[in-house]
């Protein structure tokens, strides 16, 4: 089991900035994945950047160049760096992780809310 709490998130004009954090616990050596997607309404959840064990990373095409993902394994934390922020990055973001047995993201975060102003 590995369980994930997020911070971070709030209201920010377009342009800004903020950083997400997540917390990971429990059977955490098992994790391969760690990776941030976000929903917005009506629409379908997306992954928006991904960080292996190894510190490869991926990104969706909307945010590469704007966004960075992270993780300082000392403290066990993920975090997602969201700059030049715009009105359709609103969305809640999820913290989930992947286990090497798995071939998905099977533990996810409660979600934080994300919301740019124009």
């Amino acid at each position: 089991q590995v369980q994930l709490v997020e911070s971070g998130g709030g209201l920010v004009q377009a342009g800004g900035s903020l950083r997400l954090s997540c917390a990971a616990s429990g059977n955490i050596f098992s994790v391969y994945t760690m990776g941030w997607f976000r929903q917005a309404p009506g629409k379908q959840r997306e992954l928006v950047a991904g960080i292996t064990s190894g510190g490869s990373t991926n990104y969706a095409d909307s945010v590469k160049g704007r966004f960075t993902i992270s993780r300082d394994n000392a403290k066990n934390t993920v975090f997602l760096q969201m700059n030049s922020l715009k009105p359709e990055d609103t969305a809640v973001y999820y913290c989930a992780a992947q286990l090497f047995s798995d071939f998905d993201f099977g533990y996810w975060g409660q979600g934080t809310q994300v919301t740019v102003s124009s």
